[in-house]
């Protein structure tokens, strides 16, 4: 049975580079967001409830989530916020567990991504090591700027409502810098994946 390695790190600091990377190498990925992402999708099981709590203003007209909307009343109401993350968060419970089980029996480890790590006590607790993906804050605001085309406010109020760099840091058992090219992060990745690896 393998272990648990739980990936983190901040808005725009390579932590979704990081899992592909892994990924690669063979080793599974078990992905909190695209597992957020299914339960908040046309017809995804989160939404009846989503709609219940929120109105149904906070679905797009197929169903799904309307993002958008719903990230501009949480990062300015934090009971909404938490509101919402407990309605997912029951349910990608079960999906997580059992993604980590599947991944377990077929690895030496399987990799936890999950950019709440830190913040939830719950995705910490599945964590047997925990790998934070580190950049300094002036480099993720550059690459939410051209990635997701944040104006530098909005970056910076987006970073603000995560949990701190330090916070994460401090929760790390190892720390992956990238503030450099892309190709040289890749390769301390995959440099730090073989090490894991060969040391069983």
């Amino acid at each position: 049975m393998g272990w648990v390695l739980g990936l983190t790190g901040g808005a725009g600091s390579g932590k979704s580079t990081a899992a592909a990377v892994l990924r690669s190498m063979g080793l599974p990925v078990v992905d909190a967001d695209a597992v957020s992402r299914s339960l908040t999708a046309a017809g995804g099981a989160a939404m009846p409830e989503i709609i219940e709590a929120f109105g149904a203003e906070m679905a797009l007209p197929d169903g799904a989530l309307d993002r958008a909307r719903m990230r501009a009343l949480v990062f300015s109401d934090a009971p909404a916020r938490r509101r919402l993350e407990s309605i997912i968060h029951r349910r990608l419970a079960v999906i997580v567990d059992r993604q980590l089980e599947e991944g377990q029996r077929g690895a030496p480890f399987v990799v936890y991504d999950c950019p709440l790590l830190i913040e939830s006590a719950d995705a910490r607790a599945r964590a047997d090591r925990i790998l934070v993906i580190d950049a300094p804050e002036e480099v993720q605001i550059r690459r939410l700027g051209s990635r997701s085309g944040l104006a530098e406010d909005a970056a910076r109020r987006l970073l603000a409502a995560q949990t701190s760099r330090a916070a994460r840091l401090a929760a790390a058992d190892d720390v992956i810098v990238n503030d450099s090219g892309r190709e040289a992060f890749e390769a301390r990745v995959r440099a730090y994946g073989e090490a894991l690896l060969a040391a069983g």
